[in-house]
């Protein structure tokens, strides 16, 4: 058992790190979102902080089966590592509803129309989602994962966020 977990941790590991080879985190560094109550943020306040940006939509599956697990992580590396939820939406009104019914107690943010250019940008050419980036306090992206995220995939990458 032991040994297939060692595998299996290696396996995600080994994709985190080629995955993020080629991924610049700049254009979201650039980009300004609306918070939960309509109001823009400038990304670029959380630049020099180890991030793990998760971006959803209220009627994705897989996304409101992964906020359980952001939720543990957080409460499990506060003050370490900040999660910020994007969710692919046009209004805030919904999207504040839907954080408050999951207790995402970590920023939200609404895309509107710049969710689908910068998951693009951001190495997803299908924009599909739940789509997750991990960058570390450099601004480097250290990995990235398509699909549902678990808790395999935050403990492959936790040391690569949090290394100095």
């Amino acid at each position: 058992m032991k040994r297939l977990f060692a595998a299996l941790f290696l396996a995600v590991l080994a994709q985190f790190a080629t995955a993020a080879e080629q991924i610049s985190a700049a254009p979201l560094f650039a980009a300004t979102l609306a918070d939960a109550d309509d109001k823009p943020v400038a990304l670029s306040r959380y630049q020099g902080k180890p991030l793990i940006i998760n971006f959803w939509a209220r009627w994705c599956g897989p996304c409101k089966e992964e906020i359980p697990e952001l939720i543990k992580f957080r409460a499990a590396h506060k003050g370490q590592v900040e999660i910020l939820g994007i969710g692919i939406e046009e209004r805030a009104e919904p999207v504040k509803d839907f954080a408050k019914a999951y207790d995402m107690d970590y920023p939200v943010f609404v895309a509107k129309e710049q969710g689908i250019p910068l998951l693009k940008t951001l190495g997803n050419d299908k924009a599909g989602i739940p789509y997750t980036l991990f960058i570390d306090r450099r601004g480097q992206v250290v990995g990235r994962k398509m699909g549902l995220l678990r808790k395999v995939d935050l403990d492959a990458v936790t040391v690569a966020l949090l290394a100095k």
